[in-house]
This record gives C-alpha cells, structure tokens and sequence, in this order.
C-alpha cells in the first residue's frame, strides 16, 4: 500500500472560506438612503390632510360632549340617494 501526501497536514479546511468572509468585510460598504425634497413634502402631509384631521378631532369632542345630534332624515335621505343614484 502506497499513501501519497495531498499537502501540508495540519491545515484548516476552513481557512480560505474565513479568509473571503474577512476580506469581504473590508471591503464591504453601507448602505445610503437619500430622500428628495419632493419625498419630504409627501411625508408632511397637505393642507386637506390636517383640515380633515382637525374636524375629525372638532366631531370627537362633540360626540364625547353629546352635543353631537343625528338628523336621522337626513342620513336616510342621503343613503336613499346613494343606494337609487
């Protein structure tokens, strides 16, 4: 029986495969998110948004006050309009 030697013994398998992670990690950058002006503006929301938020909040504290009152007429009226128009 004849045992060739494959190189050197006591090498770790690992090595190489530790050696890209490192370089991989050196050379690896981060991440940038850039927002444009136009994306900040959208963010902020628009006039309608906060008048429609600041009547939603005028409509809570009514209903919380109970000053509050429901025209039953007319919220029949207007779901007879939506449901035959």
């Amino acid at each position: 029986m004849k045992i060739n030697h494959f190189g050197p013994v006591n090498m770790n398998p690992y090595k190489k495969q530790i050696e890209k992670m490192n370089q991989l990690q050196k050379t690896s950058s981060t991440d940038q998110v850039q927002i444009s002006t136009e994306a900040m503006e959208l963010q902020k929301g628009s006039r309608i948004e906060t008048e429609r938020q600041a009547k939603v909040e005028e409509l809570k504290n009514k209903i919380e006050s109970g000053e509050y009152q429901v025209n039953p007429r007319e919220v029949a009226k207007k779901m007879y309009e939506f449901w035959n128009n």
